[in-house]
């Protein structure tokens, strides 16, 4: 009979780590300059005044479409319908927040005098636009803010290379986002911050868009990843923001993922994650190497918790490889113990009982 894990223990641990990550900040900090360090506390994101951004631990909705998966996307059976997108992430952000309209939902995240910006996932599109985020997920995003009334200028989607944010079709050809609206690339080389060691003392920054904004929202996928075996919510904000994510690659890129999400920077901004899961790979990823492992899955998540919602990922790309008669991906080497790092380090919920998934269809 297996024996139910000590609780005193668990809690014991997450204390631990905690406490150990809260020294190597306190280290880090005490090495940097007064000046250095000034500028490193000045980087923690602050809401306007008075507001105070929905934070639900341990919530998902999820939306999936009815009909077979060609009823509801285009022709090329690669982009989903622009309505059909657009009225799912509605359905989404409605329930998640209670409310009636996408932008009163948005209000629930995002007030009108932040600075936003949406980090998007395009790397496995930038051959064909095959498998990204979606344009037509994105654009409802952008137009919900701009109805909220955060002003044009003061919004910016953004990547980490040209190729990336081509792949989600962000301003190629007709795929225009709203005028005014910026977008950009950091191209792992606009890091105006000051150095920060997160990590085994590797120095580390992240991108100008990123820190420049008040509010981020994180728009990616659910896709198998070769070296930390999951790529979602949580490795979008990290290894998509730093100047060196090749850096923080060894042993499955954990705790390094958990760690660089764990800094002040990064959570004191995201404030809402989006997942685009029309499709997605459940092999050989991040990029869409193999056609075959891109599957149908045809549904948009919504969430506060970036844990709880890689949790239900990771979950989804087991499903779809015992399905394709593969091994889990802890079998295969490859299991994303960050996300459970991330949990202890009470970045959200990982206990796949603790997380309600409200699931709807339209």
């Amino acid at each position: 009979m297996l024996k139910r894990p000590n609780r005193s223990r668990i809690i014991s641990r997450r204390e631990v780590l905690r406490v150990a990550y809260a020294g190597l900040a306190a280290s880090a900090l005490a090495k940097a300059t007064s000046a250095e360090a000034a500028e490193i506390a000045a980087l923690t994101a602050t809401p306007p005044a008075g507001f105070k951004p929905l934070n639900i631990p341990g919530k998902v909705v999820k939306v999936a479409a009815k009909g077979d998966f060609a009823s509801y996307m285009q022709p090329n059976q690669l982009w989903p319908k622009a309505d059909v997108a657009s009225r799912m992430l509605e359905k989404a952000l409605t329930e998640y927040t209670g409310t009636q309209s996408l932008s009163e939902a948005l209000a629930k995240f995002i007030h009108k005098d932040d600075i936003v910006a949406v980090k998007v996932n395009g790397i496995a599109g930038q051959k064909g636009y095959t498998m990204a985020t979606n344009f037509e997920v994105i654009l409802p995003v952008v137009q919900g803010l701009l109805k909220l009334g955060v002003p044009a200028d003061k919004i910016t989607v953004y990547e980490q290379y040209p190729t990336f944010l081509a792949g989600t079709r962000v301003n190629v050809r007709d795929w225009k986002l709203p005028e005014g609206v910026k977008s950009g690339t950091h191209n792992n080389n606009d890091h105006p911050m000051p150095d920060i060691k997160v990590y085994q003392g590797i120095k580390t920054r992240y991108c100008r868009f990123f820190t420049e904004a008040s509010a981020v929202i994180n728009i990616t996928m659910m896709k198998d990843h070769g070296i930390c075996g999951y790529t979602g919510t949580l490795k979008n904000i990290t290894h998509g923001n730093v100047n060196n994510p090749q850096d923080h690659h060894e042993h499955n890129a954990s705790p390094q993922i958990a760690m660089l999400y764990n800094h002040p920077i990064v959570t004191s901004r995201v404030r809402l994650h989006i997942t685009d899961a029309f499709k997605v790979t459940y092999d050989k990823g991040p990029l869409d190497k193999d056609p075959k492992t891109r599957v149908p899955h045809g549904a948009v998540y919504v969430s506060t918790d970036p844990v709880a919602m890689d949790t239900v990922g990771w979950k989804v790309i087991d499903e779809e490889r015992k399905a394709h008669s593969l091994p889990s991906l802890k079998d295969s080497g490859r299991e994303p113990s960050y996300i459970r790092v991330a949990g202890e380090l009470g970045l959200g919920v990982h206990d796949a009982s603790a997380i309600k998934v409200s699931t709807f269809e339209i």
